[in-house]
């Protein structure tokens, strides 16, 4: 084993992926080879660094598809240029017939893995792009945002983002967030009761005299953030009302709305 191949082994020790034959194998060469250990002691260090935690420094909107885009494109095997090429057997050579096993299995072990090293090098940029301090734990909780956090986010970001509050009867308020060019919309509560047993607060578009259901959403410690479904269009109203549990069954509201929110 060369040195390049055993930094594949490396690799896949420091993030503890290494199968059992290979993890043998790892120890094995390192026995022969100590003036490889700088090698497995680099590749530690950038493990632990990855999964220190430190105050939080929020990503680039774009990291969550930058990452899946860079993961779906990884190769995760060797490639062409990694096939060990199998010498003809003579039908007559019961000797090479017996062999072949061996071989084949020496030369698996001895394969490159490069997808290993891929994986860790995607792992050690990512720090890089997130930057100091962005523990795991962080990190993980920002690809899995809420689907409405996320669209709200798309939203803030857009050149044509808007927003308009109005004060509720109760003293709760609620902010509508809108981007025509996103036809997307998000409706942020807060101060408002969770709907009663057996009802459910469901959201609208009113789009000139026709509402259109935009999906139900719940209240939990008296906020709530919830992205209509379907598309908005320019001059809709955004409006709730209280329906029974999962939304008018006839598909149009059957009580007033208790929110309703102009967006021209």
């Amino acid at each position: 084993m060369n040195e390049k191949d055993f930094a594949e082994l490396a690799a896949g020790a420091a993030l503890h992926a290494l199968s059992p034959e290979d993890e043998r194998l790892f120890h094995e060469t390192l026995a022969v080879h100590p003036e490889w250990a700088a090698l497995v002691d680099d590749d530690v260090e950038t493990v632990a660094s990855l999964e220190a935690a430190a105050p939080p420094e929020f990503p680039p909107l774009d990291l969550r598809a930058t990452l899946l885009a860079q993961i779906a494109s990884t190769p995760q095997n060797g490639g062409d240029d990694d096939t060990v090429a199998h010498p003809a057997m003579s039908s007559d050579s019961t000797a090479e017939s017996s062999a072949a096993p061996a071989t084949e299995s020496q030369e698996r072990a001895a394969r490159p893995r490069r997808w290993t090293r891929s994986i860790f090098a995607l792992a050690a940029c990512l720090a890089l792009v997130v930057g100091v301090g962005f523990g795991a734990a962080a990190l993980n909780g920002y690809l899995n945002r809420p689907a409405a956090v996320v669209a709200l986010e798309q939203i803030q970001s857009s050149s044509d983002a808007q927003q308009a509050t109005v004060k509720l009867d109760d003293g709760g308020t609620a902010t509508a967030h809108w981007s025509a060019s996103a036809g997307a919309a998000v409706l942020v509560t807060d101060g408002i009761p969770a709907a009663a047993e057996g009802e459910s607060y469901e959201l609208w578009f009113v789009r000139g005299e026709t509402p259109i259901s935009a999906g139900v959403f719940d209240v939990e410690g008296g906020t709530a953030t919830a992205a209509l479904s379907g598309e908005m269009h320019d001059g809709d109203i955004i409006a709730v009302t209280v329906e029974q549990a999962g939304g008018s069954p006839t598909g149009k509201p059957t009580s007033d709305p208790f929110i309703v929110i102009p967006t021209a």
